[in-house]
């Protein structure tokens, strides 16, 4: 990977863990260890889903997390079922 590639990629990474941060302490704890630890090694298509998830409302995203709904997105429902999985694991 060249020089540009690594800047690129470590300035992407570090604009996601600011926006990972919510400022709830209930989504942050989901959020940045998941980014931080699970974030680099998934596909593509679910990176996108996580980017996906960050445009959405924080209270969405909490009503989800606490599993009192599910997103009506696929998309949406894969990437929080796979953090929920990160810290619940059958």
């Amino acid at each position: 990977m060249s020089d540009t590639q690594d800047t690129n990629a470590h300035t992407e990474f570090h604009r996601l863990w600011w926006h990972s941060r919510r400022g709830m302490l209930e989504l942050d704890v989901l959020l940045l260890p998941f980014l931080e630890e699970a974030y680099r090694d998934l596909e593509p298509e679910d990176q996108a889903r996580y980017r996906k998830l960050l445009s959405c409302e924080d209270a969405d995203m909490f009503e989800w997390f606490m599993q009192r709904s599910k997103p009506e997105d696929p998309d949406l429902r894969r990437i929080v079922e796979m953090i929920l999985n990160r810290v619940q694991p059958d």
